[in-house]
């Protein structure tokens, strides 16, 4: 009598494993993930669906799970240029940029034609400051790809680094002329024309800083239309502050001109700004959460230099436009040694995007002894090895006060240094090799801030030097 041959393996469920990838055909990328996942729970040995659930879980940019699920499926797979692909992509999204290389060069030993493969090793490259790896990577993602606009718009963001502004925009419009309405291509566009000091080319692409993925959500609808720079007089005009308190007190330069034209602005912004803006005469403030009060018509705050169509000949109010509070301001004289007084702002919020590459390491400061003079810490719960007067500096008009008893402020380019300008105090402003748009190539002054200079990295990473020239500026004297 034979035996029985053994029951075969239960098969996973083919409603479930179909289902799945109909939905990943939708690009419905959640719903199939949970599909996928409860097919592999009857079956964890399907590579199908393991395979399928990291490229779900890639769409939805669950990052930490795509890595765990291409692990597991590299474990048997482990020749598969997509599972690496899809790895690496995971982990420069979760900051692992160095791993994340090292995964796509596996990928591309595998497939050496995968463009995307190139172009987001390009993207890890990049992360990790190597410009020369990164643009050599996008290049060639270019070559087996001339039509990815993705990877022309990275190389002009590469180029834009690098300082190499006219390559740049060539770049980024050939991605736009490949898709007209990417906006991550007219954004680095943006960068670089304002970056090279073309306002009027720069701001109008700026506008397209509303329409990208990654900040769209900052520009929810307001109600009512938006101002177009026209006569603002007999009406209430609404400014809603967006990105960071730098930004908002630089653009605050603006509101005046629209009282001068006979309109009443109203700015929508952080609690912390609403003492300091306020003292603008004709200007209105109001924190940001609170229900806008009426109003004729409405515009962000980085939208009024392309409204009011500023070139670098018609910055307003270069030479200051903000004051400190003079009861304040008489406080801090107080509290304050006497003799020269420097504030000194060596690190910016950590959870800017660029500030490992805006901030100098602690670790690299010695602050020069000299007579005479007193340094004061201005790092938000203090950093520096000084006496720590912080816990008083509630919001940006009790800054702004005891900026006013200072002769100098040395800030890299935080929120510190635009109120230092905007109050028209001596300002020395220490940027890196890549600096932000709003500070230009080459120049030690600012056409922002008449009262700035700029001290600028001559290569990248090299805070050193900066250090050096600042301190030796102090050293011999005013």
């Amino acid at each position: 009598m034979h035996p029985h041959p053994p029951s075969p393996p239960a098969a996973v469920s083919p409603s479930l494993y179909m289902q799945g990838l109909l939905a990943l055909r939708n690009n419905d990328a959640d719903h199939a993930a949970g599909l996928l996942t409860r097919a592999l729970t009857d079956e964890p040995d399907h590579r199908g669906a393991r395979r399928n659930l990291v490229r779900a879980l890639l769409l939805a940019e669950r990052w930490d799970r795509v890595a765990i699920h291409a692990k597991a499926a590299l474990a048997r797979t482990p020749n598969d240029p997509e599972l690496h692909y899809a790895l690496a992509t995971a982990l420069n999204a979760l900051g692992c940029h160095s791993l994340a290389c090292a995964a796509f060069a596996r990928a591309l030993s595998l497939r050496p034609d995968h463009a995307p493969s190139w172009l987001n090793m390009g993207n890890a490259s990049a992360d990790l400051d190597d410009l020369g790896s990164a643009e050599t990577l996008y290049r060639t993602a270019i070559r087996l790809d001339p039509a990815q606009p993705e990877a022309h718009t990275s190389l002009g963001y590469i180029l834009t680094r690098q300082g190499r502004l006219e390559e740049a925009v060539r770049a980024c419009e050939t991605a736009i002329g490949l898709r007209p309405d990417f906006a991550p291509a007219h954004w680095n566009l943006a960068t670089a024309a304002l970056l090279g000091g073309d306002l009027t080319r720069g701001f109008a692409e700026y506008e397209w800083r509303k329409r990208h993925a990654r900040y769209h959500s900052d520009f929810p609808p307001l109600p009512g239309p938006a101002w177009d720079g026209s006569d603002p007089a007999g009406r209430t005009i609404l400014i809603r502050a967006e990105q960071g308190f730098g930004d908002a007190i630089q653009f605050a330069r603006y509101l005046p001109a629209i009282v001068a034209r006979g309109g009443h602005p109203v700015l929508v912004c952080p609690p912390s700004l609403i003492a300091l803006i306020g003292t603008m005469q004709g200007v209105s403030v109001c924190a940001h959460g609170q229900t806008p009060p009426a109003h004729d018509a409405w515009i962000d705050m980085a939208s009024l230099p392309f409204v009011f169509g500023t070139t670098l000949a018609t910055i307003p109010a270069a030479a200051g436009y903000l004051r400190a509070d003079p009861v304040r301001t008489a406080a801090w004289a107080a509290r304050l040694p006497a003799g020269r007084k420097i504030g000194a702002v060596f690190s910016g919020n950590p959870n800017h995007p660029a500030d490992r590459r805006r901030s100098v390491p602690l670790e690299q400061i010695r602050l020069p002894d000299i007579p005479g003079v007193e340094f004061v810490d201005l790092h938000p719960g203090g950093r520096l090895r000084l006496p720590n007067l912080t816990s008083a500096m509630t919001d940006y008009a009790e800054t702004a006060a005891l900026i006013a008893n200072l002769d100098l402020v040395i800030s890299v380019d935080t929120s510190v240094a635009h109120l230092a300008g905007a109050l028209s105090r001596p300002v020395w402003i220490m940027l890196p090799h890549a600096p932000d748009w709003r500070w230009g190539l080459a120049r030690s002054d600012s056409p922002w801030y008449a009262s700035a200079r700029l001290f600028r990295q001559t290569t990248a990473g090299d805070w050193t030097g900066v250090l050096d020239r600042v301190f030796s500026q102090l050293l011999s004297g005013p």
